[in-house]
């Protein structure tokens, strides 16, 4: 069985590092997707999508020293469901409900024009038009 999750998309925070009892760092930021389409009257529909992101050792350190918010990345992960196979859901303090995806970092790349600090190793944006997209 495979689960993975592919993400291109804007730090919606900076990066939060910490490190675990056995000294294990771990970095936890955000990540949000936009995604925009014109409606059958004409009007342009727009979605944002937010995603909770965790790196772990090396890739948290990387992540931490490189990235803030606003940086576009490109993300390669699995989700971490709730214990039923869905997102997390949970109740805001309005009272409406929200749904949380979590990811795992398993491969991150920096997208997108940088300040000089990222590593040189960056990719390309690749885009698809939605009728090509090959799955």
């Amino acid at each position: 069985m495979l689960c993975k999750l592919t993400i291109i998309g804007n730090l919606g925070s900076q990066p939060e590092m910490r490190y675990t009892p056995d000294g294990t760092p771990v970095v936890n930021f955000s990540v949000a997707t936009n995604r925009k389409w014109n409606n059958a009257d004409g009007s342009q529909g727009e979605e944002t999508t937010w995603f909770r992101c965790t790196a772990w050792r090396r890739t948290a350190e990387v992540v931490n020293e490189y990235l803030s918010k606003g940086r576009q990345v490109y993300i390669e992960g699995r989700l971490n469901p709730d214990e039923n196979g869905s997102p997390k859901v949970f109740q805001r303090q309005d009272g409406t409900s929200g749904a949380s995806y979590e990811v795992t970092v398993e491969t991150i790349k920096f997208l997108g024009g940088s300040n000089g600090s990222a590593p040189q190793q960056q990719a390309a944006p690749v885009e698809f038009p939605e009728d090509q997209i090959p799955f």
